[in-house]
């Protein structure tokens, strides 16, 4: 899944320790709740017949660039962060290690990339994954949320075909038009691409945190020669898309105010019988001036979003701990510099 609740979480967390008066006035909706519906959704995905199920968010390590996101959704869940180390499977099930034995896990929240999973199955050199850990899947033992191959929504060509999968799946029209877009690979749309490319805008379908684009308007003769080579040479690897004016906000540059473009990535929580959506969102911005690219890994910030109520809001139901296990210890700090809880034996 896209990373970024953690900073929805984070910003709220600092601007009202920072206006408090500002947000009872407001009636700022909350965004505490999330976890709360993260865990509800990922305890209700537990294989059939399990009673108390155990849920672990699977984390690649600290190594990674979103570990302070795994750390912080782990904490707020009141469950275990673990490692592919610091789980075992046998007899097609999954037990996590800790420092009072084995206990069983019936839902892994996984953030690790298919590819490293399992190195049974996949990459044999994985030294991150849990050898076995799909087999478990496979016999329904244990639930991998979100499943293997979803990542297909990460391929941006998948987006030019969404008015198509809302007319076959759920028989309406979509409510919004797609923004205008080309599948370079299909006959005619190659040439229009190539030649207007100097207008549009070109993505890498598998490009990742703004990587790759190429806006046209915005391009010098030598990246739009570049760029036509590659969609030419390669063009089912490409999306181009008419660019969209977006948004801009207010935003400290330096000591003054100045606009910056903005854009707002939505989270919702799917439980298998209703989805929910965060009210609220990541609201992320391109701090250079004139830039489009609004992805933190390309210089980008981020902004609190507020959706208000017409009274006062109510307050989202507290998270229970999964279980409270034995084997759960209190840490001093955690990655936010407040108390946590995480599992003796894994790595945190």
């Amino acid at each position: 899944m896209p990373s970024g609740v953690s900073y929805v979480i984070e910003n709220r967390r600092a601007m009202t320790r920072i206006f408090p008066s500002l947000f009872a006035e407001q009636h700022v909706v909350p965004v505490d709740g999330y976890a709360h519906k993260l865990l509800s959704a990922l305890r209700a995905a537990a294989p059939a017949g399990t009673q108390d199920p155990r849920v672990v968010v699977l984390t690649p390590g600290p190594s990674n660039a979103a570990y302070f996101e795994h750390a912080l959704l782990a904490r707020l869940m009141g469950v275990q962060l673990v490692e592919g180390h610091d789980l075992a499977c046998r007899n097609n099930r999954v037990w996590m290690r800790t420092t009072r034995g084995e206990v069983p896990v019936h839902v892994v929240y996984r953030r690790l990339d298919d590819d490293f999973l399992d190195p049974l199955h996949f990459r044999p050199d994985s030294v991150i994954g849990c050898p076995g850990i799909m087999n478990a899947a496979q016999a329904g033992n244990v639930t991998l949320a979100n499943a293997v191959g979803n990542g297909i929504a990460d391929d941006k060509l998948l987006y030019t075909y969404v008015p198509e999968l809302i007319r076959y799946y759920l028989s309406e029209e979509p409510v919004l038009p797609n923004v205008e877009s080309y599948r370079p690979d299909e006959p005619g749309q190659l040439e229009a691409v190539l030649d207007q490319i100097d207008q549009l805008v070109v993505k890498p379908v598998d490009g990742a945190g703004g990587m790759g684009i190429v806006i046209g308007p915005k391009a010098d003769a030598k990246t739009l020669e570049r760029t036509r080579k590659a969609v030419a040479a390669d063009p089912r690897g490409w999306i181009a898309q008419r660019p969209v004016a977006l948004s801009t906000s207010p935003t400290l540059a330096g000591e003054r105010m100045a606009p910056r473009h903005i854009d707002l990535r939505p989270f919702a929580v799917n439980d298998g019988t209703d989805v929910w959506v965060l009210p609220g969102g990541l609201t992320r911005v391109a701090l250079q001036e004139g830039n489009l690219i609004v992805n933190s890994s390309q210089g980008g910030g981020s902004k609190d979003t507020w959706v208000l109520a017409e009274g006062p809001a109510e307050q989202p139901e507290p998270v229970t701990p999964d279980g409270a296990p034995p084997e759960v210890a209190p840490r001093q700090l955690g990655p936010d510099g407040n108390p946590m809880v995480v599992q003796e034996g894994a790595q945190q």
